[in-house]
């Protein structure tokens, strides 16, 4: 008894805190596609700002799939959010689409104002005017996707937003960034693979702490299905996508493993007290594999501390969110 008391105690202090934190300036960078845990991943976002835990400054595309803007904007809507900043690579950038064609479900059946990625601004040009904007030290990124944007941010030069270079302004406005990438602590995972020069760029020369949850994070995390069953959810661009998804892969028949969902938890809320952090450097090669150097204090990976269902329950039960 006294062990339940001192957990509960410990719980309710951990809530007491959090709750008096101020709420976390966000940019989320994702490739919303070719996989839809980037649909569950906006969809806590979106949660946790009508908690006041979060400001959503921007979303950003690492993709340049003709109509992913307009799946942005489309989900943005849906949680009364329309007029966020939208990004688009115009670059080279990947431009892999879902499969299952659950964005093209979307364009269809749900208001959009942006009609075609051109309507949106250029990634980079967005990042920099909207960090010029915050204060130093607060911005948290969040990366759920291709580091494309990251690279070219790094790279980037003094333009009409800001007179420093995109090293230089990263330092100056960015807090933290959490990403969605890599296997450890070694391995080779889709998001770092797919633009892998980007990411080896984007993980050596990024300025600030980078905290990596890996694919053995979210592989274990089952989520959806709760959605998909909650017959008061009605008309829901969120439920529509994970019905799509859920049936088209036998796989997924217990829930699509919850990758991208992790890292806004964890940037938002912070890892404790379901994770602790590997401190090291992220090492990759040419093709995109990734090893972990012990060395540094400045990058971290998840590792668990409390059982993947734990961290089901509160990814489900955010994903039921509605506006």
């Amino acid at each position: 008894m006294r062990k339940i008391i001192i957990t509960i105690l410990a719980a309710a202090a951990y809530c007491f805190a959090f709750a008096q934190q101020k709420p976390v300036r966000v940019i989320f960078d994702t490739d919303m596609g070719p996989d839809y845990d980037d649909v569950g991943a906006i969809t806590l976002l979106h949660a946790m700002a009508d908690k006041g835990e979060a400001t959503i400054l921007a979303t950003i595309a690492s993709t340049r799939y003709e109509g992913v803007a307009g799946v942005l904007n489309v989900l943005n809507t849906y949680f009364r959010r329309p007029d966020l900043p939208i990004g688009v690579p115009k670059g080279a950038a990947v431009e892999t689409k879902d499969f299952q064609h659950w964005s093209d479900t979307l364009l269809a059946n749900y208001p959009h104002a942006l009609k075609s990625n051109s309507e949106a601004p250029d990634a980079v040009a967005l990042y920099r005017k909207l960090l010029n904007q915050q204060p130093d030290n607060s911005v948290t990124i969040i990366t759920v996707g291709f580091l494309t944007n990251i690279a070219n941010l790094l790279q980037s030069p003094p333009d009409e937003h800001s007179k420093l270079n995109g090293t230089d302004l990263v330092r100056k406005k960015v807090t933290q960034m959490v990403s969605m990438a890599g296997k450890f602590p070694e391995g080779l995972e889709f998001n770092i693979e797919e633009d892998a020069k980007a990411a080896r760029y984007a993980f050596e020369h990024f300025p600030r702490p980078v905290i990596y949850s890996g694919y053995e994070i979210g592989a274990q995390i089952k989520s959806g299905l709760p959605l998909v069953k909650n017959d008061d959810i009605r008309h829901s661009p969120v439920k529509d996508v994970f019905r799509i998804g859920i049936s088209a892969a036998e796989e997924d028949r217990q829930g699509r493993m919850s990758w991208d969902q992790t890292a806004v938890l964890v940037a938002i809320r912070g890892h404790r007290p379901w994770y602790t952090l590997k401190p090291g450097k992220i090492v990759l090669d040419d093709q995109g594999n990734n090893r972990w150097d012990g060395g540094g204090n400045t990058q971290y990976y998840l590792i668990p501390a409390v059982l993947p269902l734990t961290m089901e329950q509160i990814i489900n039960a955010l994903m039921q969110h509605r506006p």
